[in-house]
């Protein structure tokens, strides 16, 4: 396996762009950990080593557990996440998943439980812009595995 291109030098402009969605997560107040676990969910099911790789190391480093790491692909019947996390996840995966059946409006009063109107809408962001990394990296052919994570 190889990288097909190096995104980064090719088209500094739109990575540029995508790093701003990326840094808007740090203004939305959620929980660190609920963003690596949105970010994991979503690379789970679009099937990204790369993020995947990323973002389960980078959950590690904010003090993630294994086990809800490892787990995390049946949260649904797992005991280890809250009702607010497993309503941003179901979000996730409906978000995600988009053409198959949208997203339901018991599933928006669901994360509205939970969720303010600003809120909701910063999940869908955060959401967006995994997916829009999961894509490019894919497309890209990213390899996985020489990722560090930040000092935290």
């Amino acid at each position: 396996m190889k990288q097909r291109i190096n995104h980064m030098q090719v088209n500094p402009e739109a990575i540029k762009l995508m790093l701003q969605l990326e840094e808007y997560k740090n203004t939305t107040g959620f929980d660190k950990k609920l963003i690596e676990l949105i970010k994991i969910r979503t690379s789970q099911i679009n099937g990204c080593a790369y993020c995947l790789d990323m973002h389960t190391k980078d959950a590690r480093a904010i003090g993630e557990t294994e086990q809800r790491i490892y787990c995390l692909n049946a949260w649904r019947e797992s005991p280890f996440y809250s009702e607010s996390e497993r309503a941003a996840l179901e979000l996730t995966e409906a978000v995600t998943n988009i053409s198959v059946n949208g997203v339901p409006d018991e599933l928006y009063e669901r994360v509205r439980e939970h969720f303010d109107e600003k809120q909701y809408v910063d999940l869908v962001f955060l959401i967006m812009t995994i997916n829009g990394w999961n894509r490019l990296s894919i497309s890209v052919n990213n390899i996985p595995g020489s990722y560090k994570p930040a000092t935290v």
